[in-house]
């Protein structure tokens, strides 16, 4: 099969800013403008306030369907929850804090309620019922009941962040889109039965080398909320409205060593408005048709995405997204690759190689808010940490898994060359090679290594160890307990491990 290169331009609607005097058709009617003018496909999604509004229902009615996808943002405003009969607590009309905005700050009945008046609202309006549902986040029983009750194509939610917003998604599928998991949408399911009809994508274009630990800082004591490098476009220097960045991005994102699609998501809420974003949209979206003209990428609405990705792939397939430099830096280079079961980060920069990121999947941990309201402004949702590179830092350490030789002299890489096979991809540092697989990780050297853990601080986001002995490492975290073996090699502490015959191999 070949390997799809898809961006979808999703763009969503608010009906209200209370932050500021900002004009917010404005920004709708030029993104339609420049997609018409560049024969671009894409995706418009309305919160329900901009549903009671025929400033923006009527310009979206006059469009051509063949070209403009219509779906839902599911952020909570008051008069969704005035038509629900819910008293509204936020501060504002619009409130983005996360007990009142978000899905969570609700009861289960309460969660039903607010998606049926949004999906009916849409229904009034266009006259069929929406196919594309997203959110910054959502609950996972929102996300069944709205798969269980409308025929879905495609859900998406935000990128990977740190207390961006006043809310923290971490240590989930990196990039692209996978099936959820019904209890728990954050984890990829590993069962069919138990996942989602519908596939998630992740928003927003993530820069794969510097947006996971942005703000990052070895000698902190605290975890600090994360920068945004991201395509959106009204991010300058180093994101979506800085042409160099944009540049690279689209080069190293679609460069086609991504084992099973390449995705990303362009596009920008109307609340930036549009003086923030121009920049931005005005260099982006002729470079996509430039590229869709080339064969290189597919600019198409979301619920294609989704229904070509329902059609092709029967479970989550693994995906690597391979940035063999940073868009300011030529000897950094970055390769994600995620399965249903775990993702990983191969980091390389000045000070050598490390495994920035390690976090496992299990279907079987629950939703933190299945059965309890968020009464916070903020919320979190979390998978099963290993290795973490941004919030383990600290101290004067910079966390990753680091290799080395017997006498500890850290295993120094050359040019990184990436290979993909179907599921596998093989990552040769020249002194080292990493096999990834989706249940398994293999490191292969010339000569005996260890692999190393090394963390500053252990107050945030960090497992307990339950057991350890030399095949078997079994971790909790968040009342979740999980087992890696090792295959190959011996632990010899619950950080460190030994290569046996030049060969680690860890099964998740």
């Amino acid at each position: 099969m070949k390997k799809r290169q898809i961006v979808n331009i999703v763009n969503f609607i608010r009906g209200v800013e209370p932050r500021m005097e900002r004009d917010l058709l404005t920004p709708l009617k030029e993104q339609i403008r420049l997609m018409k003018e560049h024969r671009l496909r894409g995706t418009f999604l309305l919160q329900y306030d901009a549903l009671l509004d025929p400033c923006y229902t009527d310009l979206l009615l006059a469009l051509d369907p063949a070209q403009f996808e219509f779906g839902v943002w599911h952020e909570i405003v008051e008069p969704q929850a005035q038509a629900c009969g819910i008293p509204w607590n936020g501060r504002y009309a619009w409130d983005w804090h996360c007990h009142c905005g978000f899905s969570v700050g609700y009861t289960k009945k309460q969660r039903e309620q607010l998606v049926e008046v949004l999906f009916e609202r849409f229904h009034d309006v266009f006259g069929y019922y929406p196919r594309v549902f997203g959110s910054w986040f959502f609950d996972s029983h929102t996300a069944r009941y709205v798969c269980d009750h409308y025929e879905i194509d495609a859900l998406c939610n935000c990128k990977e962040q740190f207390g961006t917003d006043g809310y923290t998604l971490w240590g989930g599928y990196y990039g692209q889109g996978y099936y959820p998991a019904r209890n728990n949408v954050f984890f990829p399911a590993q069962n069919r039965d138990n996942a989602l009809s519908a596939p998630l994508f992740r928003m927003l274009g993530s820069d794969p080398v510097y947006q996971y630990d942005a703000g990052m800082d070895p000698h902190q004591q605290t975890t600090p909320s994360q920068a945004v490098y991201t395509l959106e476009p009204s991010y300058p220097n180093g994101g979506g409205a800085d042409p160099r960045w944009v540049d690279w991005y689209m080069r190293e994102n679609f460069n086609g060593d991504c084992l099973s699609f390449g995705y990303a998501q362009a596009g920008q809420e109307n609340s930036f408005g549009w003086d923030l974003m121009q920049k931005g949209i005005l260099y982006q979206f002729p470079l996509f048709a430039q590229l869709q003209n080339e064969g290189k990428i597919t600019v198409e609405p979301l619920g294609e995405t989704g229904r070509w990705y329902q059609q092709h792939f029967d479970h989550t397939p693994a995906s690597a997204i391979v940035a063999r430099s940073a868009y300011d830096d030529e000897n950094k280079n970055s390769v994600w690759y995620c399965t249903d079961t775990y993702r990983i980060n191969l980091f390389c920069d000045e000070n050598g190689f490390r495994i920035r990121d390690l976090h496992i999947f299990s279907e079987n941990v629950m939703d933190p808010y299945e059965d309890v309201c968020c009464t916070e402004n903020s919320a979190a949702y979390e998978t099963l940490p290993v290795f973490d590179g941004f919030r383990h830092s600290g101290n004067g350490t910079t966390a990753g898994g680091r290799l080395a030789l017997a006498d500890g002299t850290p295993l120094c890489p050359e040019t990184m060359a990436f290979k993909g096979r179907g599921e596998e991809a093989f990552v040769d540092y020249g002194a080292f090679t990493l096999t990834l697989r989706p249940r398994s990780l293999t490191v292969t050297s010339d000569k005996p290594f260890t692999l190393t853990y090394h963390c500053g601080k252990i107050n945030d986001h960090f497992p307990t160890v339950q057991r350890c002995d030399e095949t078997s490492l079994t971790l909790a975290y968040n009342d979740a307990v999980y087992t890696l073996t090792v295959a190959e090699g011996r632990y010899t502490s619950p950080y460190c491990i030994r290569s046996e015959n030049g060969r680690i191999t860890l099964c998740f």
